[in-house]
């Protein structure tokens, strides 16, 4: 029996998607895709509480097609706190749009021991049924051995009729699509340390791997993205963070002596970076308004950057690391934009 045996179908049917589907015009940069390996159907741009952003504006970038929503509740939590009553909303028992959500959670506490205390929290703050995709965050480079002891915890965590989905049960109560569900439906690591990264990238006990990616860090493209094949259906789902800050600044700031009349990207055209990579399924944003919103999904609409526009952009990252200075680039691999 395959894991994908074990689950119920994608949360969103083929019939909703292409009635969502029709608000997008058709590119080679397809809003909705499957998540690699899970029964998940997912927005290409995820929402994450980072950017503080307000419940109100949450159940907008719902509204506007945005189905994946990260939560955090042990770390930031103060931050991540003003789209809770959007989740809660979205994703609590009764609500009726529950099976249209995907909802990612993470827990920082990297100890098997503590796995159920971060979901005890994550159930008793959001009032859900279950959680599609729990991860285990900010794996670094000395955490491979606690990640390894996390994993061990797979069989038992995910899917229906778990261990801990019968301990969730007789904390918060039964209900049917607990019990269709379980208390956690796949299990994702955000990793910090692209080696670890590609270390777990196969493991049947990781269904999602999150990793750092940017024009400025692109080590996850050879070590991550392109160790895959898109046509391959048991591939991780590949879910990336930080596409628009680099520890030299913000990315949408020029770096020095950039020429005048280059193109500067915005942060929509960072999220199209990411996504316009081999096996990116979802480019996780920290949008913090509305107009955020839309300025990313008119991004996405765009379709993918061209093979051009991204050898300029990794020339821009190059720049704003300090790896390449002006003098070093020809003009010809400039691309000029007012």
């Amino acid at each position: 029996m395959k894991l994908t045996d074990l689950v119920p179908p994608p949360v969103v049917s083929t019939s909703e998607v292409s009635h969502v589907a029709n608000k997008f015009p058709e590119t080679d940069l397809p809003f909705y895709r499957k998540l690699g390996r899970t029964n998940l159907t997912v927005s290409c741009l995820g929402l994450g509480g980072g950017g503080g952003i307000s419940s109100e504006d949450t159940l907008y970038a719902f509204d506007r097609g945005i189905n994946y929503f990260f939560y955090s509740n042990d770390l930031h939590h103060y931050i991540y706190s003003s789209m809770s009553g959007a989740l809660r909303q979205l994703c609590g028992r009764g609500s009726a749009v529950r099976e249209k959500v995907v909802l990612a959670t993470v827990t920082y506490i990297k100890s098997p021991e503590m796995a159920l205390a971060a979901l005890f929290d994550q159930f008793e703050e959001l009032g859900i049924d279950y959680i599609d995709v729990l991860f285990w965050g900010w794996i670094g480079s000395n955490d491979g051995l606690a990640l390894q002891d996390c994993l061990q915890l797979s069989p038992d965590l995910r899917g229906a009729n778990s261990v801990y989905q019968r301990t969730i049960e007789r904390m918060f109560g039964t209900s049917e699509r607990l019990k269709k569900m379980g208390a956690v439906r796949y299990i994702g690591a955000s990793f910090h340390d692209i080696n670890l990264a590609q270390q777990w990238l196969h493991s049947p006990l990781l269904d999602v791997v999150m990793v750092r990616h940017n024009v400025a860090h692109r080590s996850a493209q050879n070590q991550v993205f392109n160790q895959l094949d898109t046509q391959e259906p048991q591939r991780p789902g590949i879910v990336t963070f930080k596409s628009t800050g680099s520890h030299t600044g913000v990315l949408w700031d020029a770096p020095l002596n950039l020429p005048q009349g280059c193109w500067r990207p915005t942060v929509p055209d960072l999220y199209r970076y990411s996504l316009s990579q081999n096996c990116v399924d979802v480019c996780l944003t920290g949008l913090t308004r509305r107009e955020e919103v839309d300025a990313a999904i008119a991004g996405v609409q765009q379709g993918k950057l061209t093979p051009a526009e991204i050898d300029y952009l990794n020339l821009y990252g190059d720049l704003h690391r300090n790896k390449l200075k002006i003098q070093e680039v020809s003009p010809e691999q400039l691309i000029y934009r007012t």
